[in-house]
């Protein structure tokens, strides 16, 4: 999520006060659809074989977690490559970038092998994308749809809500889902969405994150996720909604053109191994088999409905929020958690009031106000700090300079490092990696998605990435033991260092966020 927030809040202002000034637009009538669902797995698929021949009698689900961008990247591709039968994407932001246009072309290029290609994309972010969309739409067994499709004023992003004043609320609730399925029988899971910086791909900023490559039993459940947002009543065809620019339909022609389909497709630059020594998963796949963590697993997803006909409570009732909270407070000895936006609301705090009761130990990791793309998502988590540290809570926050240095995730060069993974490992036994931050905007207005996972292997490994992120990364915070004022630890490299203000951040930063932090609504956040 790039700072949408803000612009939201800013827009649901704007929008309200023109609302008499500009004509109001609709969507077209609803046609009605048959429902598709996923065929049957082919067991003579080579990705059927693969799977099939790594997975041990009698194992549950296999995991590869990718902390490493151009890793999750690739495996995208090396699937899309590899599939003979079908291939489903489920994607927030599906950017028109060059990570974006290197998976279009292979779902064009699986497409015309014959793979039954089904695409969902959120209408958030479609701006820039919609029109390469579209025409890769009018590629054989291709389909692409919108979720909550915005109406008219397409060509803005601010326009778009301009467009509908009245609709403001129905807009608002967004698909946060992140999915990819190769043949029904392998998947990557996780917190990425389409887009350069979701994979240190991007000049400007780069994320650490987090996805996972997912064989076995759970596969079948995540397709079958996908198969209910992709016949819900919130989801349009693109071409019902997205018009030709100059009136002219886009022609499969012209994605070939857009895309660059005659050139050699460009080349994704993989180092020898990742942070926790897996090498590239194709050699793998040549191969014939992989290597996996095993663990009993289920999905765990928003219905696309949410909120549309529930209140905030009742949508919180049967959220991946509550689910989350339930494994949390089910935790017998440690917690540690990663989100990018971090605000639990007084609920969460009294979940982890009954941590810190129970002597469970909690480790929290998010995003400092420097790394924050969300300054008002920072003002809701900056409320709770001091109350999170009184009770025992070990904080981080990540830092844009140390991410930048260590080099672990990636080469970030001059982009501004942030942090976007959303998972949790809970006992060194369970985990859970997904779409869900700790904040109001997942627990009652965006739909989430992701898998749980029993394994103490993984768990392990996940630890072993936060331990990464919170030590080489990140401030560590404490409150000072005369002042109880917060404090910021770090080092340079030979004594530890004590700052007592929002490091990295500027003057303007902190002012903005002391200025505007009284008037935010938490539900806004």
């Amino acid at each position: 999520m790039t700072s949408a927030l803000t612009r939201l809040f800013r827009m649901v202002l704007l929008c309200a006060g023109t609302a008499a000034l500009v004509a109001c637009g609709s969507l077209p009538p609803a046609h009605e659809r048959a429902a598709q669902t996923a065929a049957q797995p082919d067991p003579s698929t080579r990705l059927a074989k693969i799977a099939a021949d790594s997975t041990p009698p009698g194992e549950h689900s296999g995991f590869r977690l990718m902390p490493l961008g151009v890793y999750s990247l690739d495996a995208r591709v090396q699937l899309a490559q590899r599939a003979q039968q079908s291939l489903v994407v489920q994607y927030y932001q599906f950017e028109n970038d060059a990570t974006g246009r290197l998976l279009m072309r292979a779902l064009r290029e699986a497409a015309g092998r014959g793979v039954k290609v089904r695409v969902l994309v959120d209408d958030l972010y479609t701006t820039k994308s919609q029109q390469p969309l579209l025409a890769l739409s009018q590629v054989p067994n291709v389909q692409v749809r919108l979720f909550n499709p915005f109406c008219c004023g397409r060509d803005g992003f601010l326009s778009r809500f301009i467009a509908s004043p009245q609709e403001i609320s129905r807009l608002n609730h967004r698909m946060h889902n992140k999915l990819f399925i190769a043949d029904g029988v392998m998947a990557v899971v996780g917190g990425r969405n389409i887009a350069d910086e979701y994979f240190v791909l991007s000049q400007a900023q780069n994320f650490i994150d987090m996805d996972a490559l997912v064989v076995g039993k759970v596969v079948p459940q995540l397709e079958m996720i996908f198969d209910t947002y992709w016949n819900a009543e919130q989801v349009w065809p693109i071409g019902e909604i997205v018009h030709g620019e100059g009136g002219r339909q886009p022609t499969m022609e012209d994605f070939d053109n857009w895309i660059g389909m005659a050139a050699p497709p460009p080349k994704i630059e993989l180092p020898p191994a990742d942070v926790l020594g897996y090498g590239p998963i194709a050699e793998e796949l040549d191969a014939g088999r992989m290597g996996l963590l095993w663990g009993e697993a289920r999905a765990i997803a928003d219905p696309p409905n949410k909120p549309t006909y529930m209140t905030d409570d009742e949508a919180l009732a049967t959220s991946v929020t509550m689910k989350v909270w339930g494994l949390l407070l089910d935790a017998k000895t440690e917690v540690d958690l990663t989100s990018p936006y971090l605000v639990p609301g007084e609920k969460g705090m009294a979940a982890f009031d009954d941590l810190s009761r129970r002597h469970v130990k909690l480790t929290l990791l998010t995003n400092s106000l420097a790394a924050n793309d969300e300054p008002l998502v920072h003002t809701g988590y900056a409320r709770y700090r001091q109350r999170l540290l009184a009770g025992g809570a070990d904080l981080y926050e990540l830092s844009p300079e140390r991410t930048t240095a260590s080099k672990r995730f990636g080469m970030f060069g001059h982009s501004l490092g942030r942090l976007h993974a959303k998972t949790a490992a809970i006992d060194r036994r369970r985990i859970f990696v997904g779409s869900m931050n700790l904040d109001p905007r997942s627990a009652t207005q965006n739909t989430e998605m992701g898998v749980v996972v029993d394994s103490p292997q993984l768990a392990r490994e996940m630890l072993r990435v936060i331990n990464i992120s919170k030590l080489q990364n990140s401030y560590r915070l404490r409150l000072a033991k005369d002042s109880g004022t917060l404090q910021w630890l770090t080092n340079d490299g030979e004594k530890e260092m004590i700052l007592t203000s929002e490091p990295e951040s500027s003057f303007f930063q902190r002012f903005y966020n002391s200025l505007i932090a009284p008037i935010v609504p938490e539900m806004l956040l």
